[in-house]
């Protein structure tokens, strides 16, 4: 039997949340921890993309880890993260049903 609910799957769902959380006012620590989980979860899904040979999503993910990159971080103005916090996010959810974990 597949197993739908994977460790990735969870990754994704609980990112997409933060960054849809992220339009509305937080503490600046709040976004600082939110670049470092989607960073992780970007190169972690990258790893996934990998193994199951899908080379266009290593690219959207690799776009995705250089955006939330928090050692050299992208300096934009709030409506602009805003836009791409729930681009992110949405890109998240849809990317769960494309690219899979291997059995």
């Amino acid at each position: 039997m597949k197993k739908y609910f994977t460790f990735s799957v969870l990754l994704r769902i609980v990112t997409a949340c933060l960054l849809f959380w992220a339009i509305f006012h937080n503490p600046y620590d709040y976004y600082i921890i939110l670049r470092w989980i989607t960073f992780g979860v970007s190169l972690y899904c990258i790893y996934i993309a990998y193994g199951a040979k899908k080379k266009e999503w290593l690219f959207l993910f690799g776009m995705l880890s250089f955006i939330f990159n928090p050692i050299i971080p992208l300096h934009l103005s709030k409506d602009i993260w805003r836009f791409i916090d729930v681009i992110s996010g949405i890109f998240l959810i849809v990317s769960m049903f494309f690219v899979k974990e291997r059995d």
